[in-house]
C-alpha cells in the first residue's frame, strides 16, 4: 500500500479505506521482530497450502491399498482438495477482510491442522475424501489471509522485495518438497504421515502468528455477496473438475465439454453480478488493471507449464531412467534450490530497483529455455542427468523464482485495504486454475502423442513412444511460456521501477 512502490499506476484507493493496522509503537526492535514473525508464519502457511497439492500424490497407492479405494474413486483424495480450495478462494478472500486477516489466518491454520489430523486417522475412503475437502476449505481462507498480512506488513520497497522473495521461494519449492516428502514419508513411515506432518507445522505457525501485528476488520463489509459467492464457488469448482476429468476422458468427452461450458457460463454470470453488487466479492477493477492483469496472466500460464513439467519429470525419471520414487523426488530438489536463489537473491534484491517486467519476462524466458532443452531428449540420449536434467531444472527453477515475487506483489499493490483479501484470493485462484489445467492439458497431449507415435512408427518401442509423448507435451509448455512472456511484456510495457 506504499505509493513509493510505484508498481501500479491508476488504481484509486478509496477514501473510506480503514487503516491496515491498529495504532501502535513506531519502527524499532520490537516492530522488526513482529515483521519477522509475520514473514515466518505466513511462509509456513504457504508451505502447507502448496505442499498438500502434491504430497498425497506419491502416497496415494499406499492409501488406496490400506483403505480399499477403487481405481475410479481414488482421484478424489486429490480432487476434493483442489475443488474446495479453488472454488472457495474468492469467498475466503472476502471473509478474511471481514474477520481481520490475522484472525482469519489463525482460524485457517487451526482448521487446516484439524482437517489434516482427521485425514491421517481415516478408516475408510469417504473419511479421507471429506478431510481433504476440509483442508481445501481452510486453505481457501488461509492463503489469501497470509498474502494480505504480508502486503500490509511490508510496505517499504526493499523490505517488501525481500519478504515477497522468501514467500515466493517457499511457494516455488513447496510442490517439489511435497513430492520428496511424500516419497520419504510413505517409504519410511506411513502414508498417514503425509497428512499428520501438517499438524506440527501448522501449530508452529500458530505460535508465530501470536506475534503478528493485529489488523482491523473491514468495518463496512456489509453482507456477504451471496449470489456472487454461490456463482464463484460453483464456477471455479466446475472448471477445476472439468480439467481433472479431461485427463482420463479426453477433451472431446461430452461430460468434459459440458462441464467447461457450464463453468464458463457460471463465471460469466459471476462477473455480471459483481459489476452491479454494492459490496462485490471480487471488485472488477482488481482484474482489469493492466499491471494486475499481467500478474494474473503470467502466473496462470507459468503454472500451466510448470505443473506439466513436474508431472513429466516424475514419469520420465521413473519409467525411462528407472529412478525410485524417492530418487525422482530428490532430483526435483535442484529445481527447488534454483527457485530459492531466483526468488531471494535475484527477484528479492531487485524489487523496486527495476520494473516488474524486467523480472517477469526474463523469468518466463528462462523457464521456457529449460523446457526447450528437454524437448531435445530422445530414447537414445546419454548422460541425461548432467546434460539435460540439471540445466533444465536450474533454468525452470530460476525462472519460477524470478516470476513469483513480482507477480505476488503486483497482484496486491495499490489495492485499498478492504479489497486486499479479494486480490490475494484472485492471485491464488490463478495459480490453482493454472496447475489444474496444466496437469490435465499436458498429460492429454503426451498420451495422444504417444499413441500416435506407436501407431505410425514401425518397430516403435514403448520407451521411445513415451519419450516422444513427453517431449511433445514439453514443446507445448515451451510455447505457452513464450506466449506468457509476450503477453506480459505487452501489458507491462508502460511499467516503471
Amino acid at each position: 500500500m506504499n505509493p513509493a512502490d510505484n508498481e501500479l499506476s491508476g488504481a484509486q484507493p478509496r477514501a473510506d479505506a480503514p487503516a491496515p493496522h491498529d495504532a501502535g509503537p513506531g519502527p524499532g526492535p520490537d516492530f522488526a521482530r513482529r515483521r519477522l514473525w509475520t514473514l515466518l508464519a505466513v511462509s509456513a502457511a504457504q508451505l502447507l497450502v502448496v505442499l498438500d497439492g502434491t504430497i498425497v500424490n506419491i502416497a496415494l497407492p499406499s492409501a488406496q491399498s490400506a483403505l480399499g479405494m477403487s481405481d475410479a474413486s481414488r482421484q478424489w483424495a486429490v480432487t476434493a482438495y483442489a475443488l474446495a480450495f479453488g472454488g472457495l478462494l474468492p469467498i475466503g478472500g472476502r471473509v478474511s477482510g471481514a474477520l481481520g486477516h490475522r484472525r482469519a489466518f489463525l482460524i485457517g491454520l487451526i482448521g487446516f491442522a484439524a482437517a489434516s489430523a482427521l485425514g491421517g486417522a481415516a478408516v475408510h475412503p469417504e473419511m479421507l475424501f471429506g478431510a481433504r475437502a476440509l483442508q481445501g476449505v481452510f486453505a481457501a481462507l488461509l492463503a489469501p489471509a497470509g498474502l494480505s498480512l504480508l502486503t500490509i506488513t511490508f510496505t517499504e520497497p526493499g523490505e517488501r522485495g525481500r519478504a515477497f522473495g522468501v514467500f515466493a521461494a517457499v511457494g516455488a519449492a513447496g510442490s517439489a518438497v511435497g513430492l520428496v516428502a511424500g516419497g520419504l514419508l510413505t517409504e519410511y513411515a506411513s502414508w498417514r504421515w503425509c497428512l499428520y506432518v501438517n499438524v506440527p507445522v501448522a501449530l508452529l505457525a500458530v505460535l508465530g502468528a501470536a506475534f503478528v501485528p493485529r489488523d482491523r476488520p473491514v468495518r463496512d463489509a456489509g453482507r456477504l455477496d451471496g449470489a456472487g459467492a454461490l456463482l464463484s464457488a460453483t464456477g471455479f469448482a466446475t472448471i477445476v473438475y472439468a480439467f481433472n476429468e479431461a485427463e482420463p476422458l479426453g477433451w472431446g468427452s461430452p461430460k468434459v465439454l459440458a462441464l467447461l461450458a457450464g463453468g464458463v457460463l457460471l463465471l460469466a454470470a459471476f462477473a455480471a453480478v459483481e459489476v452491479r453488487a454494492p459490496r462485490p466479492l471480487l471488485p472488477m477493477y482488481v482484474l482489469v488493471h493492466r499491471a494486475r492483469a499481467a500478474a494474473f496472466a503470467s502466473i496462470t500460464l507459468l503454472f500451466v507449464a510448470m505443473f506439466g513439467f513436474y508431472l513429466f519429470m516424475s514419469y520420465y525419471t521413473q519409467t525411462v531412467l528407472g529412478y525410485s520414487p524417492v530418487e525422482a523426488g530428490l532430483t526435483l530438489i535442484i529445481n527447488a534450490v534454483a527457485a530459492l536463489v531466483g526468488a531471494t537473491l535475484i527477484a528479492g534484491k531487485l524489487h523496486g530497483r527495476v520494473t516488474p517486467a524486467a523480472l517477469i519476462v526474463p523469468g518466463l524466458l528462462a523457464a521456457a529455455a529449460g523446457m526447450f532443452l528437454l524437448t531435445r531428449l530422445t530414447a537414445q540420449s546419454t548422460d541425461v542427468f548432467p546434460l539435460y536434467l540439471v540445466p533444465a531444472l536450474i533454468l525452470t527453477g530460476l525462472g519460477l523464482g524470478c516470476v513469483l515475487p513480482p507477480t505476488a506483489s503486483l497482484a496486491t499493490a495499490d489495492v485499498p485495504p478492504r479489497d486486499i483479501g479479494a486480490a490475494a484470493a484472485a492471485y491464488n485462484a490463478s495459480q490453482q486454475l493454472g496447475a489444474a489445467l496444466g496437469t490435465a492439458l499436458l498429460n492429454t497431449v503426451a498420451a495422444s502423442a504417444t499413441a500416435s507415435y506407436l501407431a505410425s512408427t514401425a518397430a516403435a518401442t514403448p520407451t521411445a513412444a513415451s519419450v516422444h509423448g513427453y517431449t511433445t507435451a514439453l514443446t507445448v509448455a515451451f510455447g505457452i511460456l513464450l506466449a506468457a512472456a509476450g503477453v506480459t511484456a505487452a501489458l507491462l510495457r508502460a511499467g516503471r521501477p
